[in-house]
């Protein structure tokens, strides 16, 4: 096999077996054609010394932890693909272990901040009722911000309270929302976006100035901009409001697993770390206010 046809098979397999997002994709290919320029010779060499190698170059070369991490993952999935294809007689993968990448705490809002974010969008233009929707219901759901873009406008069901949301991995999930989401909807959805949209506006539930289907990097820009009229508030963009309301709901007393459901994560693993933020702030609120803290 050689290295094109190689690679245009694992990004099919990727693509239509495994369903990663195309951005995934893309991160998998470059890693992958980075650790074929470290064989001399075929696929066939690929052994578990190339890939010590490759990633030691990786480290040598100032490369974070967690992208050694990520890169490692990559690797075993690509030999793990080769070996089932046929183009390994063993897959040196399962040989190949990585150090776990550190997982900071996230920053996080307080429940005052969040409620002065909320509030910080306000006003009758369509582009200020947009905004609002979008505050609400990212802090509402916890929805991430890829999620908010794709959402269309019958995603949302009003009576029930409960948006309609497609997560990674194609996963489809319902998440409820409260009446401050809802009247935020309501506003911009009767009095804004029929202002703005266009022939080709489509169903999408949030839109631009040109009518078209919103994009990420507005909404990064409509919540860095809310953040930054907060006193105090961290600086950080809409998987903040992620973490805040995965936080919040745990010091509200919800469960880990409905959680966990809530935000569409695979894994518990990937959830427990709000309990660590959980624990972190009740901890520093300890040290401010004890006496013998």
């Amino acid at each position: 096999m050689g290295r094109d046809e190689v690679l245009g098979a694992f990004g099919r397999y990727l693509r239509f077996e495994r369903d990663l997002s195309p951005h995934t994709v893309r991160a998998y290919l470059n890693d992958v054609s980075s650790l074929l320029d470290q064989l001399s010779g075929s696929i066939e060499d690929l052994d578990i010394a190339v890939l010590r190698e490759w990633l030691a170059e990786q480290h040598d070369a100032g490369k974070a932890r967690a992208t050694l991490a990520r890169r490692a993952a990559c690797a075993r999935t690509f030999t793990a693909y080769c070996h089932r294809q046929g183009w390994l007689d063993a897959d040196p993968g399962l040989l190949l272990g990585s150090a776990k990448a550190p997982r900071d705490l996230p920053a996080v809002l307080d429940q005052e901040q969040a409620q002065e974010v909320m509030d910080s969008a306000s006003g009758v233009e369509p582009k200020e009722l947009r905004d609002r929707a979008i505050l609400e219901l990212l802090y509402a759901t916890g929805v991430r911000v890829s999620e908010l873009c794709g959402l269309d406008v019958d995603d949302v069901d009003r009576d029930r309270h409960v948006v309609r949301v497609m997560g990674k991995g194609r996963k489809e999930r319902s998440v409820p929302f409260g009446l401050p989401a809802l009247r935020a909807l309501d506003k911009w959805c009767i009095n804004g976006r029929p202002l703005w949209v266009r022939a080709g506006s489509g169903p999408a539930l949030f839109l631009g100035v040109r009518g078209g289907r919103i994009d990420a990097g507005t909404v990064r820009r409509v919540v860095h901009a809310a953040l930054a009229q907060v006193e105090g508030a961290p600086d950080m963009g809409p998987h903040g409001l992620r973490h805040s309301a995965a936080t919040h709901l745990l010091e509200g007393g919800a469960d880990l697993r409905s959680v966990q459901e809530l935000l569409g994560h695979a894994s518990l693993n990937s959830t427990q770390i709000y309990t660590h933020v959980s624990i972190e702030r009740l901890r520093a609120a300890y040290r401010q206010a004890h006496p013998r803290a």
